[in-house]
């Protein structure tokens, strides 16, 4: 009997000891001895016991306010390829007249670079001027007792290297360059009156004449250094072509 109830008291310290673990044991002494264990139930925390910081629970850290920073670029805007030429070149200072037949500055070596890599549009801009039939100009008289002109002018055949186009500014003209196993040349008939606003000869004053320089349009291969994608144009030049005699409003009385 007295075993039987040192058995009993070991278990109750057993289950005394281990309570941490269980919160129900229940020993029935009689015919029957056993202990029972209840279920663990869920363990009930509260806020103020535990703090977050126990189960690594931080509060999330408030950063400042991040700056907004722009991207800057590292490419330069492209360059703007205008006209840096002088607005009149060296060769017009030799001369009154709107184009230049000769030009210590002329760029030959960089017009034919440029035709390495712009052969084949050259040609073909070159081919739409280059049919230019100047034998349709007027022949002037040998001998005087043939005819005479009312107004006396000078007409020749030039291969300017630069001139003046309609834009008022000088460009450069592609002339004797060689290119593909031809050169490439410009020509036009200019003539200018040596006279101009004078007085016609041979008619009387009482018709009130004047003579008068007449311009026509001619259109040239041009080559522009400061354009790096295409270097080479046509455009139109203004060149006088003939010398006439204007005669003012008159009446006949008789």
């Amino acid at each position: 009997m007295a075993t039987k109830w040192l058995m009993v008291l070991v278990l109750v310290w057993a289950a005394s000891g281990s309570s941490d673990h269980s919160s129900h044991v229940r020993v029935t002494v009689g015919s029957e001895s056993s202990v029972q264990y209840g279920h663990y139930p869920q363990p009930i925390y509260h806020e103020s016991a535990y703090s977050h910081s126990a189960y690594g629970y931080y509060p999330q850290p408030a950063y400042p306010h991040q700056p907004v920073y722009h991207h800057q670029s590292t490419y330069h805007s492209p360059p703007t390829y205008g006209h840096h030429e002088p607005a009149v070149p060296a060769c017009a200072a030799n001369t009154s007249k709107p184009w230049c037949l000769t030009d210590a500055d002329y760029p030959t070596y960089e017009i034919q670079h440029a035709l390495q890599y712009n052969a084949h549009h050259v040609l073909s801009l070159y081919a739409d001027v280059a049919d230019l039939n100047t034998k349709l100009s007027v022949a002037r008289p040998k001998v005087l007792e043939e005819e005479t002109y009312l107004c006396p002018s000078a007409t020749a055949y030039v291969k300017p290297l630069r001139a003046v186009n309609t834009e008022g500014k000088w460009r450069v003209i592609v002339n004797n360059i060689h290119v593909h196993y031809q050169t490439l040349t410009q020509t036009a008939r200019v003539e200018e009156c040596l006279t101009s606003g004078d007085a016609c000869p041979l008619v009387p004053k009482c018709y009130g004449s004047k003579c008068l320089q007449k311009s026509i349009y001619h259109r040239f291969l041009v080559y522009d250094p400061y354009d790096h994608y295409l270097p080479f144009a046509i455009e139109t030049f203004k060149l006088p072509a003939s010398c006439a005699c204007l005669l003012g409003a008159f009446t006949i009385d008789h």
